[in-house]
């Protein structure tokens, strides 16, 4: 992380950031890199913190620097964020103290929308925040003009509603120039139960966009195996500003081929939604099997090789209900799991359910482990097929998001054909089998 700045050894002096510094490890080798290059002016340090049980061991690392490497330091305990103003129109104490550089490893942890930290900053949340995206938005804060932050996070940030008042924010004032991806989540942390997957990044407060970001990979946080790969900046960084952490040619040649793409879901009035119904929360209106006034509850159990499969003889799988909101229409639909194992070869598994084979029903209806698209056709919902059960679409999910789950608001981001080319698609597949290899035969002809 140290090694990741630019530093401007011409400063007469050179201020830095460190909040929730810990024990001050980060500080240490970041004053360690500043020294080595040769840098012999004043280093002053701030530094947050405020658990008290480290501070007694933070302070003394300090006073050991401050011995051997000629620097001032100040150790606020105090709250980090809400010691500060961050919104733009407080009537006093609207500048905020700022660094040369800042590094940093925040606190992650979910708060309450209406904990005090998140009432400080309402303008860069959405819902539950972070305190991660907390820290980073008023560490931009705390940067000077064309300097750099570099801090170690989840890459949870990078897609999805939740963040997106945070991306703006972050990409409204800054660029991105490094990323850094561990390939093991384990081992960036050894002896700690980090559930995140973690990411470093280097933001330079800037405006102007470079060509490209340099990402990293190392399997071992020892760095001892780093592979770099510079990316197009634009592809990274799309347009909704949505973070795409791209690692290779292949993956870049990917987000290219999509990108052009020039429609999503919702423009073609056709969105990506979750399943209905909480079965463990409706127990009262399932039923085992058909009975008058029961109808078709679709699961992700139900999705084989590429068709929904209805019944199963699977628990569950009749709903008795004339509650409109359980309900939907018996319609042309492709359903996607919602969870798949960190293993399976493909993230994105779909099936094809047509109406045609069940006209005897008004209604059907969803659990909500799998997400759904009303198609206004058998030939559209045969075309979505070809796009989502693609090794192109499946291979864009992945660089998109890290984790296990399909999340409905991230497929409604990706750009897909206009609809007239997705029904030409699904023409070309109808009377084919359902494989990725004649998906990927057949999108290779409209997506290049």
């Amino acid at each position: 992380m140290a090694e990741l700045f630019n530093v401007d050894l011409s400063l007469p002096e050179i201020t830095v950031l460190d909040a929730g510094c810990g024990t001050g490890v980060l500080t240490a080798a970041w004053i360690d890199m500043v020294r080595k290059l040769g840098y012999d002016g004043m280093i002053k340090v701030t530094c947050y913190e405020t658990d008290t049980t480290v501070v007694p061991i933070l302070i003394e690392n300090l006073e050991y620097i401050k011995e051997h490497c000629h620097i001032e330091y100040e150790v606020k305990v105090e709250n980090y964020i809400t010691t500060q103003h961050f919104e733009q129109n407080m009537l006093f104490g609207d500048e905020p103290q700022q660094y040369d550089y800042i590094i940093g490893n925040p606190p992650y942890k979910k708060i309450p929308k209406d904990a005090l930290e998140a009432k400080s900053m309402p303008s860069v949340c959405y819902g539950a925040p972070n305190l991660y995206s907390l820290f980073c938005c008023m560490g931009i804060r705390n940067l000077k003009d064309n300097q750099e932050m570099v801090y170690i996070i989840p890459r949870s940030w990078t897609s999805g509603a939740y963040f997106e008042y945070f991306r703006r924010y972050l990409f409204d004032n800054c660029v991105l120039t490094d990323i850094h991806l561990f390939e093991s989540r384990d081992k960036v942390f050894d002896g700690e139960s980090v559930l995140q997957e973690t990411i470093i990044i280097k933001l330079k407060k800037q405006r102007q966009k470079p060509t490209t970001i340099r990402m990293t990979t190392s399997s071992t946080s020892d760095f001892s195996d780093v592979k770099a790969f510079d990316a197009p900046y634009d592809a990274v960084v799309a347009k909704n500003r949505y973070v795409f952490l791209v690692t290779n040619k292949e993956q870049a040649d990917v987000l290219e081929k999509v990108n052009k793409m020039p429609a999503t879901l919702p423009t073609i009035n056709m969105p990506m939604k979750t399943g209905l119904i909480v079965d463990f929360r409706t127990r009262e209106v399932l039923r085992n099997e058909m009975e008058e006034g029961c109808y078709p509850l679709l699961y992700s159990q139900h999705i084989k090789d590429g068709r929904v499969i209805w019944p199963q003889g699977k628990e569950g799988e009749c709903i008795f209900t004339d509650k409109k909101a359980f309900l939907q229409k018996n319609d042309n639909y492709l359903l996607v799991k919602r969870f798949t194992a960190k293993e399976e070869k493909r993230r994105l598994q779909c099936g094809i359910y047509l109406k045609q084979r069940y006209p005897q029903y008004e209604y059907i209806s969803t659990q909500n482990k799998v997400n759904f698209i009303q198609c206004d056709s058998p030939c559209v919902t045969y075309g979505l097929y070809v796009l989502l059960n693609s090794t192109l679409y499946d291979a864009y999910y992945r660089i998109l998001n890290g984790s296990t789950q399909v999340n409905s608001t991230e497929i409604n981001s990706m750009p897909v054909p206009e609809r007239s080319v997705i029904e030409e698609m699904g023409r070309a597949l109808m009377h084919k089998e359902l494989t990725e290899t004649n998906c990927n035969q057949i999108i290779e002809q409209w997506i290049r």
